[in-house]
């Protein structure tokens, strides 16, 4: 079970938060490279476009004739290998969108999670309380955790948008839901702040899910159970006739 530092609504630090039983300190690297990948990918337009030879204009003409010159042969001078003509096997317009299932990128935003608490970049604040958008006081509560100078991920409980206006002008500081952060996000950020309520929020959703899937399995055993076909036993005339290889006419 891995620990974070625990401070008060006001950075003051109280000790350490045990962080739940999903924080188990496993990391994939192998899912976390699909995710990172996967979330690059949708991020690329995909509008680079070169012209092939049957694109380029001009170049209808045969540029002299085939022998007596003493050059090489050409027929149009919209070949590669000419100023202004097409090109080979150049990018065309195309999407870089990688598709994920669901539990890929559950587990990748876990191993996420659970390399930055194995690096102790993790700090569990009670609540973040903002009256109104503040630069000046979320700078202020990131200089008393020691993260002024760094990249700074700031999750919390729920939609809280006086946080996220405070973070807008700053370049190194993001705010988001804990629930909508992704891999990608996570491991960008060399530090983790997450309100205690999410933690707490996500902790109780994921028992309940175990709960519910648990259900699900154990109803999907039964209902398979219930359907499967009995065999019925043959009588020992059947099998006695079964074995000479007859039968009635």
């Amino acid at each position: 079970m891995l620990e974070a530092r625990h401070y008060t609504a006001a950075a003051k630090k109280k000790g350490t938060y045990e962080l739940p039983a999903a924080y188990d300190g496993t990391i994939n690297e192998a899912v976390l490279y699909h995710a990172v990948r996967a979330f690059l990918g949708s991020q690329r337009q995909g509008t680079h476009s070169t012209k092939t030879r049957s694109e380029v204009s001009g170049g209808s003409a045969k540029p002299w004739r085939q022998k007596g010159t003493g050059r090489a042969r050409q027929g149009t001078t919209r070949a590669a290998q000419w100023r202004g003509g097409g090109v080979v096997f150049g990018p065309k317009p195309r999407a870089y969108t990688v598709k994920l299932p669901r539990r890929v990128k559950q587990l990748a935003r876990q191993s996420a999670l659970n390399a930055r608490a194995s690096d102790g970049a993790v700090y569990i604040i009670e609540a973040l309380s903002f009256e109104k958008p503040s630069t000046k006081q979320l700078l202020a509560t990131l200089g008393k955790l020691d993260l002024a100078d760094q990249k700074v991920l700031v999750l919390t409980a729920d939609h809280r948008p006086e946080v996220y206006l405070s973070s807008r002008n700053l370049q190194r500081v993001y705010v988001m839901r804990y629930t909508e952060a992704t891999a990608y996000e996570i491991l960008w950020a060399d530090a983790l702040v997450i309100e205690e309520a999410a933690v707490r929020e996500d902790e109780g959703s994921a028992a309940a899910k175990d709960e519910v899937d648990t259900e699900k399995r154990a109803a999907k055993r039964t209902t398979a159970k219930k359907s499967a076909p009995t065999k019925k036993r043959a009588t020992t005339k059947q099998r006695v006739t079964k074995k000479k290889g007859g039968g009635d006419a």
